[in-house]
């Protein structure tokens, strides 16, 4: 059985006041706020033992050896694996369903998630960034138990501190006892007489944080990154939850993704083309030449390994892969056009003049003809 005095560094014969004491200090200390992940597991211990050592009847059956924050409640007996008479009983006449202790004021925070943008050039290196939330943290004023400073939990006085109340109902079979959640103190146990001014009794209270969040090279559009306890903080002080931060990638004005490999069009005047060239192409990584050799076609693609993308999850990147498009000229003067038919003769090309009239003239133009008599 955990040892509670020792988790809250306090000795057996201490007061409420000293628990009390105790559990706010390390509670500061050890929230994931705080010291990060390495101190969540310790933080859920405290909160544990305080949730036990602070109730009068729960330390005093913690003192008797019996955990009552176990599922089991640290006792046996019964039939085999903890099942007795009494749950077949509750099982077949409405035991109204109620725990057989008081509800944990201290209860896990929900998760959370956020959205965050970023850019070609951080999905594809990773970055680290730095990201504003507003959730629910651990109350300054009183560590999270939801009391005004000066004053303590006390025990419902309706169900005294059991955190559930037993009726008794006529069946068929005569008088039945059932039990149900306490209405006093919600199934709690214990009331706070003094709510804290600043969270109402809530134990946790709402702020704006700032977090750095390592983007790893590879995300992509609906990767999530999950941090930790960095959600919620629960009620009553309780451990937070996690924080799911949902990546979207922004458009690039020159690259377009598919996996990990990158697509770019590299507009080549005809010229260029045919007798080959040497570009600049600005990319991810700076300029790089794209060596055409002459005859480069339309469309024909040339690759450029590791340019790309990183992998997310087995390193290395992806590729660039330019596209290339060969620019015919739409317009030429009289000097270029006898260049191009010369060179159409020299290869043995030459073709028919194009018909320059359109292929089906306008209205206008068959009512001009036909007043000329052509």
């Amino acid at each position: 059985m955990t040892d509670y005095y020792e988790s809250l560094g306090v000795p057996r014969d201490a007061s409420a006041e000293q628990i009390k004491k105790a559990y706010r200090k390390l509670a500061r200390e050890l929230h994931p706020d705080v010291a990060g992940e390495a101190g969540e597991e310790r933080f859920k211990d405290v909160a544990r033992a305080y949730e036990v050592l602070s109730h009068p009847e729960k330390r005093q059956q913690y003192d008797m050896g019996v955990d009552p924050s176990s599922p089991s409640g640290g006792a046996g007996g019964g039939f085999g694996n903890g099942f007795g008479f009494q749950d077949i009983f509750e099982t077949f006449f409405g035991g109204g369903g109620a725990p057989a202790g008081p509800v944990p004021r201290a209860r896990r925070g929900q998760d959370a998630l956020v959205r965050m943008d970023v850019d070609l050039a951080e999905a594809a290196f990773g970055a680290k960034r730095e990201l504003q939330v507003d959730t629910a943290v651990v109350c300054g004023t009183c560590g999270g138990d939801g009391c005004r400073p000066g004053t303590d939990l006390k025990t419902c006085e309706v169900c005294q501190g059991r955190g559930n109340v037993q009726r008794v109902a006529r069946s068929f079979l005569g008088q039945v006892m059932t039990t149900a959640p306490c209405a006093a103190c919600q199934g709690f146990g214990t009331v706070i007489p003094e709510p804290c001014a600043d969270c109402s009794g809530e134990g946790r209270v709402r702020s704006r944080r700032t977090l750095t969040v390592n983007v790893p090279a590879g995300v992509d559009t609906g990767t999530r990154i999950k941090l930790t306890a960095q959600g919620e903080v629960g009620p009553g002080g309780g451990p937070a939850g996690d924080l799911y931060v949902e990546i979207r990638e922004k458009p690039h004005d020159t690259f377009v993704r598919r996996g990990d490999d990158l697509h770019c069009t590299l507009p080549v005047p005809m010229t260029a083309a045919a007798l080959g060239t040497v570009l600049d192409l600005e990319t991810l990584d700076g300029a790089q030449e794209i060596d055409l050799r002459p005859g480069t076609q339309p469309g024909q693609v040339v690759t450029l390994k590791g340019l790309g993308v990183g992998h997310l999850h087995t390193g290395g990147r992806g590729d660039l892969n330019v596209h290339i498009d060969v620019q015919v000229p739409t317009t030429l003067d009289e000097e270029q056009t006898e260049l191009l038919r010369t060179l159409a003769t020299l290869r043995g090309e030459e073709r028919p003049e194009p018909r320059l009239a359109a292929a089906h003239p306008g209205v206008f133009s068959r009512l001009r003809d036909k007043l000329s008599g052509r």
